[in-house]
């Protein structure tokens, strides 16, 4: 289950929803993906995963930016290792 840049785009820029929500919104959408990653699913499958967790985290980082920022540089620190 993975998400659109549409779908992650249109709760971005939802003009009605708070910050809150845009950003309880994206995060459970990010849990969804990683909770239906199994030991069974492709490297492929986790790094399409991967991928959209980084666009979310950008988009997070549109709405408030310290948090966002600190997404992205612990999904880049994680993945030096």
């Amino acid at each position: 289950m993975v998400f659109t840049t549409t779908e992650i785009e249109k709760i971005a820029n939802y003009k009605t929803w708070s910050s809150k929500k845009k950003l309880d919104a994206l995060l459970k959408m990010d849990c969804n993906m990683y909770c239906h990653l199994g030991s069974d699913s492709t490297k492929k499958e986790r790094e399409e995963v991967r991928k959209t967790s980084r666009k979310i985290y950008t988009a997070i980082k549109s709405i408030n930016e310290p948090m966002g920022t600190l997404f992205l540089t612990t999904m880049d620190i994680k993945r030096e290792q």
